[in-house]
């Protein structure tokens, strides 16, 4: 299951030293919704060599900001506390794994 991750725990969760995806979503927005499976699978499949989590733009406005979130589903991947990529709206479950795998 993807991990929640809020303003609050953002800097904490992110800064470990593995590689951290955060999926930025909403619940009205149609796309976000159809990753959500994805992302749930990513959460699975790499459950101890990555942290896959989920980040709810309608309530953690600071990391957006930071992060300069304009559209949503945005998906970006850290590496050791570094935002290493990230892709923009609704993917095929290939392209994340590519990346993942890319990271690790």
């Amino acid at each position: 299951m993807a991990t929640t991750i809020t303003d609050a725990n953002f800097n904490e969760l992110v800064s470990a030293n593995k590689v951290v995806v955060v999926d930025f979503w909403a619940e009205w927005c149609g796309p976000c919704r159809q990753l959500t499976p994805i992302i749930e699978e990513l959460a699975t499949a790499y459950e101890g060599k990555a942290l896959v989590g989920k980040l709810d733009v309608d309530e953690n406005p600071e990391v957006c900001e930071k992060y300069g979130i304009r559209n949503i589903p945005t998906v970006l991947f850290f590496k050791n506390g570094e935002l290493a990529d990230k892709i923009i709206g609704a993917a095929p479950k290939a392209s994340f794994t590519e990346k993942i795998d890319g990271l690790l």
